[in-house]
């Protein structure tokens, strides 16, 4: 993938946050996720641009829906969505909101907020789609480390391996950071990848910014419900930011607008 791709999603993940305000914006989740999302959109997922309600379409579920910037980010970069669009972030009426809202003509799937929803949903919608004998299309989630520390999320993928939903994919953003700070201090969820396991998934971990794995990992045929733990770094490619908590959510000036797009523009990431 063209490393030019990757820079502008980033460096229009900044425009919006720039453009949100002293209202700040969730830049460090979604930067981590921007190869993860680029990779989705722009070479695994099936959609049609003409008629994104298409029955035959894959779906993507915004479960970590503080991350959606980055989905905003690659919906841009496939059409979807304009420079206009993006940069009407926050604002009232805006189609691109601080979470998730459903819109079916955008493809976002899912109006999310409250953590821990989508993978039941997205299990949900699997098994729908096998029962209308749709054998072609698949459901992706993406859910954030963070997130794994609720129960749904859990009783969701025991549904999935019960129901043998192998149209089914779940992406951990594993950064490693949540809002209350780091995930392994908040609630430890160490050896991800087995506990996964044990609930009967095909497992692959992956460097969740090496967007050759993603695809190889993201394009796997598998007899199972299947979850790619990616590991990222929350705040990806903009030094101050980067393993910061403090950029979750954060305010984004015009001096540290132009410092970061600088560094992206220098290959710094």
């Amino acid at each position: 993938m063209d490393k030019e791709i990757l820079k502008q999603m980033r460096i229009d993940l900044l425009k919006m946050a720039l453009s949100a305000g002293a209202q700040g914006a969730h830049m460090g989740g979604s930067l981590s996720l921007v190869e993860i999302m680029a990779v989705l959109y722009l070479d695994v997922m099936k959609f049609n641009l003409q008629n994104m309600k298409d029955e035959a379409r894959d779906r993507l579920i915004m479960s970590k829906g503080h991350g959606v910037m980055a989905q905003y980010a690659a919906l841009k970069q496939v059409g979807v969505l304009s420079e206009e669009d993006i940069l009407t972030y926050k604002a009232n009426d805006s189609k691109v909101a601080a979470h998730p809202s459903l819109n079916e003509q955008l493809g976002i799937e899912f109006s999310s907020g409250s953590l821990g929803q989508g993978l039941s949903l997205g299990v949900g919608t699997a098994l729908a789609l096998k029962r209308k004998n749709n054998l072609s299309s698949r459901v992706f989630v993406v859910l954030g480390d963070g997130e794994c520390d609720e129960g749904s999320v859990w009783e969701a993928a025991a549904s999935a391996s019960h129901f043998g939903l192998n149209n089914l994919v779940a992406i951990v953003d594993k950064n490693g950071l949540q809002y209350d700070g780091d995930t392994k201090v908040v609630l430890s969820m160490e050896n991800m990848a087995e506990k996964w396991a044990a609930f009967g998934w095909n497992v692959k971990e992956v460097n969740g910014h090496d967007v050759e794995a993603l695809h190889e990992a993201l394009t796997e045929k598998s007899s199972k419900p299947l979850v790619i733990v990616a590991k990222t770094v929350k705040g990806k490619g903009i030094s101050f930011m980067e393993n910061n908590p403090q950029w979750h959510n954060g305010v984004v000036s015009q001096k540290l607008f132009e410092q970061a797009v600088a560094e992206l523009e220098a290959g710094n990431d």
